[in-house]
């Protein structure tokens, strides 16, 4: 019988947010598979875990993964625990998940502290929906390309950015998306955690005056539907009407619902498509 895996969130700063299924869970399992092994026993030391260790990190994830489920398939019950917070969140997590998961080994989460949704909901901004990025991308020909993608972007975006590229990253961010409300969650969970909710414009004027301190979670404001609207009917206005109502009859939409299609694409009545075409065709 195979053993299993078991990914257990860890506190993102505060030891208290461990669980008491976390420290069971660890304390039962066969084997503690740390991203980093020095950071991780000082938690297992304060909660008198005795469980054996050993490195699974970005340098090795895959080789690592592969020894990791062999032992799993042998009956080795294995748990997985980031420097902090949720494994698999945008860290070497994920690829032994997909290994396990390939093999036919049951994977169960032991939920706890994950700095994404800790950020989102002390933000102030809409919850309902929301895309999380983890950090943007270090080439450059990525990032602007990601960076265009969340100029799109409806949902609350969610970004990690560590002190010393934040005054950059968010003047990029501006550049890219326009002036949007943000919350800048610090420190999280820790002595000094604390929200800014401001706007980009403003954040990026604010720390140029003072330096940016702790690791940041970022929770940007996504483009408002009206916004979307309004750019469209703009791009619409470079259009003839004439050009944009025949452009519907050539995909075979007849006539009565492509004066409703025109109208509601420019913002305009359907009376007004109708007159503009009945003069377009009184000159013709």
């Amino acid at each position: 019988m195979s053993g299993k895996l078991y990914l257990v969130a860890t506190p993102i700063g505060n030891l208290m947010d461990m669980s008491f299924r976390a420290v069971e869970v660890l304390k039962e399992a066969d084997l503690i598979a740390a991203e980093d092994t020095r950071h991780s026993i000082k938690l297992m030391n304060h909660f008198n875990i005795k469980t054996p260790m050993t490195s699974y990190h970005e340098h090795n994830s895959v080789q690592k993964a592969q020894v990791l489920v062999e032992k799993m398939l042998e009956g080795v019950n294995v748990a997985l625990v980031t420097d902090a917070g949720t494994p698999g969140i945008s860290d070497p997590g994920e690829e032994l998940v997909r290994q396990a998961a390939e093999a036919g080994i049951e994977v169960s989460p032991v939920p706890g502290p994950a700095a994404c949704i800790c950020a989102l909901i002390m933000s102030g901004l809409p919850t309902r929906r929301f895309c999380f990025e983890a950090f943007l991308p270090y080439d450059k020909k990525e990032r602007r390309m990601i960076l265009d993608e969340l100029a799109r972007e409806t949902r609350t975006i969610v970004i990690h950015e560590a002190p010393h590229h934040l005054q950059k990253t968010l003047k990029e961010i501006l550049e890219a998306l326009g002036d949007r409300k943000i919350s800048l969650c610090r420190e999280m969970t820790k002595k000094y955690e604390d929200v800014f909710r401001t706007t980009l414009s403003e954040a990026v004027s604010f720390y140029e005056e003072n330096e940016p301190r702790g690791e940041y979670v970022l929770v940007i404001e996504g483009k408002s539907r009206q916004e979307i609207e309004k750019e469209e009917r703009d791009n619409w206005e470079q259009v003839a009407i004439d050009e944009h109502y025949q452009m519907y009859l050539e995909k075979g939409v007849d006539r009565k619902e492509a004066m409703k299609m025109v109208a509601k694409d420019r913002g305009i009545s359907k009376r007004e498509v109708y007159a503009f075409l009945q003069k377009f065709q009184m000159k013709n």
